[in-house]
């Protein structure tokens, strides 16, 4: 399958518009996760426990997707936009959406 954050896909048509489909991840930061990215943040440089949930919540809201969109029968996604979102009262959750539209290209 064929995801693209364009708004059609070169070489190909769409024949059909099977409508809109999203993926939604909400994660929980650990107190662990949280420790090492203020150490990070307090010496500088990147947070690589950070950096991999956020890899992990968009691949997982990307594959969700996916998922429907091939429940729809379509074979391609276009016009792809993931959001991220920190919720939560400490601000220690984490939504990632993923949204496109769901066709059928030949």
């Amino acid at each position: 399958m064929i995801i693209t954050t364009t708004n059609g896909i070169e070489g190909k048509r769409v024949v059909e518009y099977k409508g809109i489909v999203c993926g939604e991840v909400i994660s929980g930061v650990d107190f662990i996760k949280d420790f090492a990215a203020g150490l990070t943040n307090f010496f500088g440089g990147r947070s690589k426990s950070y950096e991999g949930e956020l890899i992990e919540a968009r691949e997982g809201a990307i594959r969700e997707m996916k998922e429907r969109a091939i429940q729809m029968g379509a074979n391609a996604i276009i016009g792809v936009d993931i959001d991220y979102e920190v919720l939560g009262q400490g601000g220690n959750m984490l939504m990632v959406t993923a949204s496109g539209t769901a066709v059928v290209i030949e």
